[in-house]
């Protein structure tokens, strides 16, 4: 049931939480699906939800620092200097986990990962419910990210307890995820938050974002499967206007910029017609979700520079290509 997020809603959803319930909400980043973390039957109700793998760890979402205590052992102090800087926000630190986590949320890791979400409705979940939340995208597994309530309704419908709509998401990508636990902080998952701004206090990280992919890997968070945030539609990555002109007519483009003449395209989204890389973040599934819907026999996703957040677009690109 989708309702708006208003005070009365939260409650609402809070109690259903602590019910054992699952519940979408928005965060800053994409739609999340919660669940008390403490509760391992409630979780078990997101992975049938979503269709979502066991061996797929979640990401712990919590509301301040106590709560923080109550779900990882120690936090170390790189880890407590990145939370006093990005906290609330979209980063996400792999630390070591307590007993009371349950292995279902952490896919059997001695690890969870946790964040702060910044955005007032999951704060306030967060609070009602008086639980951490074990929270992935709330969509079916490997598809796009949900941006909008409705594309959690659209994807998940009767399968939800309640669904909060707070409106569009802000930055559009999921968070950054940092690993803390190892002998070298590494770089999990390209995401909201720069790898630029994070090395700026922790010095280079190691790059582990394409750990889980290998057939036998066990993934070490969320987003490292090969094939991930896929539409229906089949999609590709291409060099901008590299596409014969022949083989554009049935088929989307998924523009970087505005085209500087007529592609030729059945149907043409523009990520951001000035460049602007936060932009374009913010946007890209929205336009995902709108190419898929036209019933195109193609997707063709211009390269965006891999800078800054654009990182984590042409990270989310390349995974959506793959099958």
């Amino acid at each position: 049931m989708l309702v708006p997020a208003d005070p009365e809603n939260v409650a609402r959803a809070g109690a259903l939480l602590r019910a054992g319930g699952i519940v979408a909400f928005p965060t800053e980043t994409v739609y999340g699906l919660g669940a008390d973390a403490f509760d391992a039957a409630a979780v078990a109700r997101i992975f049938e939800a979503k269709g979502r793998p066991v061996f797929d760890p979640l990401i712990v979402h919590v509301s301040d620092d106590a709560m923080l205590a109550r779900v990882v052992r120690c936090v170390p102090e790189l880890a407590r200097r990145l939370a006093e800087r990005f906290w609330p926000g979209p980063l996400t630190l792999v630390l070591e986990k307590r007993d009371a986590v349950p292995a279902i949320v952490t896919a059997g890791l001695p690890t969870v990962g946790v964040r702060c979400p910044a955005h007032p409705v999951a704060q306030a979940l967060i609070e009602a419910a008086g639980v951490p939340l074990a929270a992935p995208s709330a969509n079916r597994f490997g598809a796009i990210s949900p941006t909008r309530a409705e594309h959690v309704e659209a994807q998940l419908g009767e399968r939800v307890d309640t669904i909060l709509d707070g409106g569009p998401t802000e930055l559009g990508v999921e968070s950054t995820i940092v690993l803390l636990a190892g002998e070298r902080p590494a770089l999990l998952r390209h995401g909201a938050l720069p790898v630029e701004e994070i090395e700026a206090v922790t010095g280079p990280l190691l790059d582990a974002t394409r750990a889980g992919e290998a057939r036998d890997a066990v993934p070490l968070a969320p987003g490292q499967s090969a094939s991930h945030y896929a539409p229906r539609t089949p999609l590709r990555v291409v060099l901008a206007d590299s596409v014969p002109r022949q083989e554009r007519a049935r088929a989307g483009l998924l523009a970087f910029r505005a085209p500087a003449a007529e592609p030729g395209y059945a149907a043409v989204r523009v990520l951001a017609a000035d460049g602007d890389l936060r932009r374009a973040a913010a946007v890209l599934f929205e336009a995902l979700h709108e190419l898929d819907a036209l019933g195109l026999e193609r997707i063709d996703a211009e390269q965006v520079p891999e800078t800054g957040i654009g990182r984590a677009i042409a990270d989310r690109l390349r995974r959506a290509a793959t099958r």
